[in-house]
């Protein structure tokens, strides 16, 4: 397989389940399915509990990978956040009695997710499409809403295990809960620190979706923290075990989060244009994270609107109205000469090895002559040089700069 083809360990993760022919035993009464966000089968002595349920495509699977393990009627599915790979298979899951547990504000942020899908629909597609890739097209997203809500914390006895459920908001949603289990010293936390462990929260997606601010995403990880798990159950990949390892880990996360917030306040305050920050960030080695999911140069950027707005004073007074910098494109390809000479002038940055200023110039060109070939090849080759570049380890980052290539190869023809 070519390193342009290689998978980025986000992909690996959500692909998992795909050849998975029995659950894991995480311990002798926790089990995991592997999905899209993984689905949880906890036993006790007088039912079971499932812990999200993953999306509707896989929910059969696992509804039979869990059956030689169920112990008696299933009592409760805990929804750790309103994302369709977290609720989307309740309806397979469901037998008569069992209660569905949603964290505050469950319902709201169900409604704005899903009734954005005109919006969010295509921009999911471009950034997962190639990703989720399925031989028969998706089941329907179903309207699931919770019997019961968590308001700060909630506390569920089913036989001889207790869960408490805690309000940890904004890894990925303003309703997202944890599932603590006191006894055992276990904790569910979904995507509370994103897709992957140890790597950047993903504070605004690409995709699109509500903010997540900085400052309560450390609140809540220090309330995971504080819990003294011995084994940590996130929404993909395998559990983190062994209490020493898991302070240490968040100890890390916290530090970098941390990190990357201030010095991003510290270049506002110091008079830094974003974009520098941006260019500028470099982690300590101590305290490094990954950037599979999210990255620290987005999160500086994330940060500086969260605590700025969106108004950039260095772009002026076109930033307080309706008309794009690309109105005037035409003008400036005409004032070049053509969109034929600023395609060259953009090769010309690109091969001095500029390909984010050839990709500026090809953007000028394209919007006065959008069929244009000369500057079509420059911005697949200017992206087919980021994607090199990239190391192709952040989902997101990769699978946009694929897309842009194959758009500029399906236009080339």
């Amino acid at each position: 397989m070519s390193a342009a083809k290689e998978a980025p360990p986000l992909a690996n993760l959500v692909r998992a389940g795909d050849a998975q022919t029995e659950a894991v035993a995480i311990t002798p009464f926790a089990f995991m399915s592997r999905d899209v966000s993984n689905a949880y089968l906890v036993t006790t002595s007088d039912g079971d509990v499932v812990i999200n349920t993953g999306m509707p495509d896989g929910a059969e699977r696992s509804v039979a990978l869990f059956k030689p393990h169920r112990t008696g009627p299933l009592r409760y599915i805990v929804l750790t956040q309103s994302h369709a790979d977290h609720f989307g298979g309740v309806p397979t899951f469901l037998e008569q009695g069992t209660q569905v547990v949603g964290g505050p504000g469950y319902v709201e942020a169900r409604d704005d997710m899903l009734g954005m899908q005109s919006f969010f629909g295509p921009r999911t597609f471009k950034l997962w499409g190639a990703t989720l890739k399925r031989d028969t097209p998706p089941k329907p997203i179903p309207q699931v809403t919770p019997d019961l809500f968590v308001d700060r914390e909630l506390t569920l006895d089913v036989g001889d295990r207790t869960f408490v459920l805690i309000h940890a908001p904004e890894g990925e949603t303003e309703d997202n809960i944890v599932v603590w289990m006191p006894k055992e010293k276990i904790v569910f936390t979904g995507n509370t620190f994103g897709p992957v462990w140890l790597s950047m929260p993903f504070l605004n997606t690409l995709r699109g979706d509500k903010p997540r601010r900085v400052r309560t995403y450390l609140q809540s990880l220090a309330k995971v923290r504080d819990l003294g798990a011995e084994i940590v159950i996130t929404g993909h990949g395998e559990p983190i075990v062994g209490k020493e390892r898991i302070k240490a880990d968040l100890d890390r996360m916290d530090a970098a989060v941390r990190y990357v917030r201030d010095y991003t306040l510290a270049g506002m305050k110091a008079g830094k244009t974003v974009h520098q920050l941006m260019r500028e960030f470099a982690f300590p080695e101590d305290i490094r994270i990954g950037d599979f999911h999210g990255k620290a140069s987005w999160a500086v950027k994330s940060i500086w609107r969260e605590y700025s707005g969106w108004f950039h004073y260095e772009d002026g007074t076109t930033e307080l109205y309706g008309v794009p910098r690309s109105s005037v494109d035409k003008d400036i390809v005409e004032l070049a000469g053509g969109a034929d000479r600023l395609a060259d002038r953009a090769r010309a940055r690109l091969d001095a090895g500029e390909p984010l200023e050839a990709l500026h110039l090809a953007a000028v060109a394209l919007g006065a002559d959008p069929g244009n070939r000369p500057a079509l090849t420059v911005k697949r080759d200017a992206s087919q040089l980021l994607l090199e570049r990239s190391g192709q380890s952040n989902l997101s980052e990769t699978m946009w700069l694929r897309s842009e290539i194959a758009e500029c190869e399906g236009l080339l023809g």
